[in-house]
């Protein structure tokens, strides 16, 4: 007895040494990332910025997800089968899905997070997004209950989803945060407090550990992810700067492995000094003023909207104020849509100056002049680059035009609150596609998609248009529809579209594995340090 004693201890020793050995090896990877605004949740169903949506990237997976180059790979379905007519979709689930408390992830899981979020009760401002899958848009609208969605878990790891039409661009569409699957047993323990740190369950490569008000939010490896033997950052940290110059110190400091963004009037030295860590490519997004036409004088008069419109010199705001290679907007649907035609404003052929012109002769006929000058209050979210712009915008409508512009800046919180209940005149807005397909742009402004429809834009023959294209199967003829479409927001213009966005980073050169995508997805599991 005492030898084996003997025996133990020393094995115990070995085996200590031989943890030692191996932390010290393995020393924690940390990366920090710059990441905007405050997140308004992290809830798939409530969230609507792309803030939160790069955290719910990490902490989360779909059926399908994003790979490294943005394009899709499969996630917790390993493999589907679509049915010849296109209206139904198979899935066939991973045998090892299970959520971060050990919960086994099943097709059911799917079914009701899906419900949840088409669910009136949710009210959530992305229900729109799923309303492809059979009743889903009935189900908003409290036309049938929520357990009538086309989507049906055969067994655990079968999932079967019908859809009202065929929808080309479905699989794109199931990388977004809404087709998330949430926990039912977290929600149902804790209610709406169910993301917070200590509740939150989740199935991605990392799970919440911190979150910290305006200070940061920690995420640590999950060791329950599939394929978290691949996952090289052990820890990420985001922060919520809104300050691009700030966050620009920060960087250069060292604080930060990547940004959100960086500050427009620094562009030209970072393509200078900083080359090799700045990182700029096109994006599927378009930056624009929303304009609030359940409100006069914009209600009932176009021809104002066009005015305000026309006045703005878009090649002066993309070279003198952003000055990241965007491309001047003069159309709703970004470029990037292979086989869609861009439509633009039937303006858009003159000069500037025949604008200005047309612009002023608009005012005057609405009663407007230097005596009666025409007054605007400009919102926009705290930060730099939305200032300069909006300063620079109100300069162009008092010059050419003799509009008194007041700007009203709110924190990111406010402004979404602000934007929903429509309490604004003229917003400060961005549109990211969540899909490659010029619907992803278009179905923002159907009159029934409730407070995400950033103008209250509602016109019926504009979404008759929109619902003859997610009805129509031949590819040509749909993207016909959805051009008619455009060309009647273009004409009817509750949205003043300034200019197609490209994207900007700083990324240190110790990150690897990061690839510029039109998508702008760069999910932690994919990048390493060294």
């Amino acid at each position: 007895m005492r030898n084996l004693r003997k025996f133990l201890a020393r094995a115990g020793l070995a085996l200590a040494l031989a943890a030692t050995t191996s932390a010290s090896l393995h020393a924690e990877v940390v990366l920090k990332r710059g990441n905007g605004a405050e997140p308004e949740s992290l809830d798939p169903a409530i969230s609507t910025g792309v803030p939160e949506s790069f955290i719910q990237m990490d902490i989360f997976e779909g059926l399908v997800h994003p790979g490294p180059d943005g394009t899709l790979r499969p996630g917790v379905a390993e493999s589907w089968e679509i049915s010849d007519d296109g209206l139904t979709y198979t899935f066939k689930l991973r045998p090892d899905a299970v959520w971060s408390d050990g919960t086994p992830l099943t097709a059911g899981d799917f079914v009701y997070s899906w419900s949840r979020m088409v669910d009136p009760a949710t009210a959530s401002n992305y229900a729109f997004i799923l309303w492809p899958i059979t009743n889903a848009e009935r189900i908003t609208k409290g036309e049938v209950p929520k357990e009538q969605i086309g989507a049906q878990a055969v067994d655990d790891r079968t999932l079967k989803v019908t859809l009202r039409s065929p929808t080309p661009y479905f699989l794109q569409m199931l990388m977004h945060h809404s087709a998330y699957p949430v926990p039912k047993q977290a929600i149902e323990k804790f209610g709406r407090e169910w993301t917070r740190p200590g509740n939150i369950v989740s199935n991605g490569a990392y799970m919440i550990q911190e979150w910290v008000p305006q200070g940061h939010i920690k995420a640590v490896k999950n060791p329950r992810f599939r394929d978290a033997a691949e996952v090289r950052i052990d820890t990420v940290f985001y922060y919520p700067i809104e300050e691009y110059g700030t966050e620009l110190k920060q960087f250069r400091a060292g604080e930060l492995h990547t940004t959100y963004d960086v500050p427009q009037e620094q562009i030209p030295m970072l393509e200078k000094d900083m080359a090799g860590q700045f990182r700029n490519s096109p994006y599927f997004g378009t930056y624009y003023y929303g304009i609030n036409v359940t409100r006069e004088p914009f209600k009932s008069n176009v021809k104002l909207r066009h005015a305000l419109a026309m006045a703005l010199d878009r090649d002066i705001l993309v070279k003198q104020i952003t000055k990241g290679g965007e491309i001047p907007a003069y159309g709703w649907v970004p470029p990037g849509v292979p086989g869609y035609e861009q439509q633009q404003v039937d303006w858009a052929g003159t000069d500037q100056k025949a604008r200005v012109a047309e612009a002023k002769k608009i005012l005057a006929e609405a009663g407007f002049d230097k005596g009666n000058p025409l007054k605007v209050e400009l919102l926009y979210n705290t930060n730099d680059n939305h200032k300069k712009i909006a300063i620079a915008v109100a300069g162009m409508w008092k010059q050419f035009l003799g509009v008194e512009t007041t700007l009203r800046n709110e924190e990111w919180k406010v402004y979404l609150e602000s934007r929903n209940k429509k309490q604004f005149e003229v917003m400060r807005a961005a549109w990211i596609g969540d899909y490659v397909d010029p619907y992803s742009f278009l179905e923002l402004l159907r009159g029934d998609i409730g407070e995400q429809n950033p103008a209250g834009y509602a016109n019926p023959e504009y979404d008759a248009t929109a619902n003859k294209a997610t009805a129509e199967t031949d590819p040509a003829a749909r993207f016909g529809l959805l051009a008619e479409a455009e060309r009647m927001v273009l004409a009817d213009m509750p949205i003043i579209p300034i200019y197609f966005y490209s994207q900007q980073h700083m990324v240190s050169d110790k990150v690897k594995g990061w690839q510029d995508n039109l998508m702008d997805w760069h999910p932690t599991r994919y990048l390493r340090l060294e």
